[in-house]
């Protein structure tokens, strides 16, 4: 239940910047299946103030109740959740599907679907490690307090010391939580306790004065016009305060639960280690894919394509002069280049994103040729904050805020230059950047006279796909590599990487493959290092099957577009297909597929 937070604490956001406070209440009357979706979601998005901040915070209005205010954590909190759910779920049926067509039968169909797996991931009530080395409170809360939150005026710095005080009874609730998972069979294994323990602990060693809730906060503090010496001391020691007697203590208790579980803790990586975990592995596969594939069809998928890209990125490097030893053997070599990595200091992390910045510029200046709806948002690229890059991936992407206070975000790991070689850089930047979660979900963000759920993008293998497929276009469609043969191999690696994925998640989590025989088979055909490598499996070991999401959805967008140019021939055109994938918002795969196909019946009956 607790996607239901995460995904949908937005929506209420949405609804008071599309249609203004003056007008919510006319907006709670189900007349229509828009407005009964918009009525359910915002039932169901009241209680998680993380994420109406998240999509922007906004003063003087209805919904300035909730951004001095962190979330309930609570099993009955969930349950309340549950049973809302229940009953949106069941009003559906009242709305359609009969009687519908266009844009409403599509929210109707994507609204069923999203809910039902909502449900279907419910029913397993003990399922995921709710606390772990890369996700849970103790890493998500300090990331959303330092870089989500935003201080602007005296009022949003008390709201942010109330937040802090708030965490530490978050940490209560969840502390609670982990009692309950274990108490029910639900232990992470032994790896993933101990990478937790290392995270927190070193969230918490240097005391309060030394926290990054409090060292960040001068800086936010001198921005502030007219906020005195004094005052901006004060609110820094209400901070220290609220971190040493709040946050610390919890960390504290956190950390003593955590090394009590490792005492009895196995090392088995699969989830089907715990009771049930087949069946959720088989749920999560359907939520993750938004497909009907079973485990042992995404394997041999994967295994087809890891053999297909091995001989891409073998004539490359046999045209660099890299004969001897395995693709990943060679691939490993070029890593290791010094010629190609920047230097690994403040310089060096300034050069990388002004190479990333270069890169987007160069891509932007084609964008129009490929797509006819361009973000109007503007793209910054930053370093992930210190204390989160030990276990993060090479690099992810934030939303803009709707409000204009926060642009998008491409956020690069640079806690080892080196593990980001030059010549890898351009495929991670058309992945989160332009054209791909960039213009994904900022175009989700313009779609209009639809419910706010569509705005939202929240199914995996639509967004992931997209960011695989994008990668792909900037060679096939934009040129992006027609004079850098490097780079076009960084596009085969990052493939690789995405196939590989399909086999060591369904390896682990399905055929009981160990975290060892994972890697080894990880490092065998990628060329990563033993050490990059770790912390992608173990991230794989904590969110199963998500990995399987961004192959799937790649390959099901290229099979929708092969469709289309031979159903259409010379009269296909790109940027219609894009606009057509891209502006209806993130849907099931299947669902997308039908959008696909009634775009190529107009297209030929105009034609």
């Amino acid at each position: 239940m607790r996607i239901i937070g995460r995904i949908l604490g937005g929506l209420l956001l949405l609804l008071v910047l599309a249609i203004g406070g003056a007008s919510v209440w006319f907006w709670f009357k189900p007349v229509g299946v828009n407005n009964y979706i918009n009525k359910v979601t915002i039932q169901l998005a009241i209680d998680s103030p993380e994420l109406l901040t998240a999509l922007g915070m906004i003063d003087n209005t209805p919904l300035d109740f909730h951004s001095g205010k962190l979330a309930d954590y609570t099993k009955a909190q969930d349950e309340k959740s549950l049973e809302k759910l229940r009953k949106a779920r069941a009003g559906l049926d009242k709305y359609g599907p009969d009687g519908l067509e266009g844009q409403e039968l599509l929210s109707w169909q994507i609204t069923t679907w999203f809910f039902d797996d909502l449900l279907r991931d419910a029913e397993f009530e003990y399922s995921g490690y709710r606390v772990n080395q890369i996700s849970g409170v103790t890493v998500n809360l300090p990331t959303f307090l330092t870089d989500t939150h935003v201080i602007k005026n005296e009022k949003s710095v008390k709201r942010y010391i109330s937040r802090i005080n708030e965490f530490g009874r978050v940490l209560r609730e969840v502390k609670a939580r982990v009692e309950d998972d274990r108490d029910h069979g639900v232990v992470p294994p032994d790896f993933v306790i101990e990478k937790a323990l290392a995270g927190m602990q070193t969230f918490i060693e240097g005391g309060a004065a030394e926290n990054p809730l409090v060292t960040t906060l001068p800086e936010k503090l001198s921005k502030i016009d007219g906020l005195s010496e004094e005052k901006q001391q004060s609110y820094l020691d209400q901070t220290t305060s609220a971190v040493e007697t709040e946050v610390i203590p919890g960390y504290e208790a956190m950390i003593a639960l955590f090394e009590e579980l490792l005492e009895t803790a196995t090392h088995d990586a699969g989830i089907w280690r715990i009771p049930n975990g087949d069946a959720y592995y088989a749920v999560a596969l359907k939520s993750n894919t938004t497909t009907d594939f079973d485990a042992n069809e995404i394997h041999d998928i994967g295994l087809s394509e890891v053999a297909r890209i091995e001989l891409e990125a073998d004539t490359i490097l046999v045209g660099q002069g890299l004969i001897e030893g395995t693709v990943a053997e060679r691939v490993r070599l070029l890593m290791e280049d010094p010629a190609q990595q920047f230097p690994n200091d403040d310089d060096g992390r300034a050069a990388m994103i002004a190479f990333l910045e270069e890169l987007n510029e160069e891509l932007m200046a084609k964008a129009g040729d490929y797509f006819i709806t361009l973000p109007p948002q503007p793209l910054e690229i930053v370093r992930i904050p210190e204390f989160s890059e030990a276990s993060a991936p090479g690099g992810y992407y934030n939303t803009p805020a709707l409000d204009g206070s926060r642009p998008g975000r491409f956020y690069i790991n640079q806690k080892d230059t080196a593990d980001n070689p030059k010549w890898t850089l351009p495929t991670l930047m058309y992945h989160e950047g332009a054209p791909g979660h960039h213009f994904q979900l900022s175009t989700s963000q313009l779609i209009k006279n639809v419910p706010f759920l569509r705005k939202l993008s929240p199914f995996n293998a639509y967004s992931e796909g997209w960011a695989l497929y994008a990668e792909r276009i900037a060679k096939t469609d934009m040129g992006m590599y027609d004079d850098d043969p490097l780079g076009d191999l960084g596009r085969l690696q990052a493939e690789m990487f995405r196939a590989v994925r399909l086999v060591v998640d369904t390896g682990m989590h399905a055929k009981r493959w160990s975290r060892e025989e994972a890697i080894e088979y990880m490092v065998s055909k990628t060329g990563m290092t033993e050490a990059e490598v770790t912390r992608e499996i173990e991230r794989y070991t904590v969110w199963p099957g998500q990995a399987t999401a961004y192959k799937t959805g790649q390959l099901a967008i290229l099979k929708m577009r092969d469709q289309a140019e031979a159903a259409l021939g010379d009269e296909f055109d790109l940027r219609e297909f894009h606009e057509v994938v891209l502006g209806n918002g993130g849907m099931p795969l299947g669902i997308l597929e039908g959008v696909v196909e009634d775009w190529i019946e107009e297209q030929q009956a105009a034609n």
